[in-house]
């Protein structure tokens, strides 16, 4: 069987949030904890902690945000500028 993207959660200071979920993302969110407890044989006391190492994951693997953090986006590319110089 394929590992699952998430592995076990790290514990570390929140910062509170709220956000609404659409049922049917509710639902899977739901499903996949359940996956993750039997791939883990840890069980996942709230299925909201699973949201943020999910976005941290997504953020992480989205190739164009990396570039915009790196100060490279492909759109400023693109305009053939040369970037400022320092005086």
């Amino acid at each position: 069987m394929a590992k699952l993207k998430l592995g076990a959660l790290e514990d570390d200071k929140p910062v509170k949030i709220t956000v609404e979920l659409p049922a049917a993302v509710h639902r899977e969110l739901l499903a996949y904890a359940e996956a993750l407890a039997q791939e883990t044989g840890k069980p996942i006391s709230d299925p909201v902690k699973l949201i943020p190492p999910m976005i941290e994951r997504f953020m992480a693997t989205d190739r164009v945000f990396a570039k915009i953090r790196r100060g490279r986006h492909p759109r400023s590319q693109s305009t053939g500028s040369a970037p400022p110089k320092a005086v």
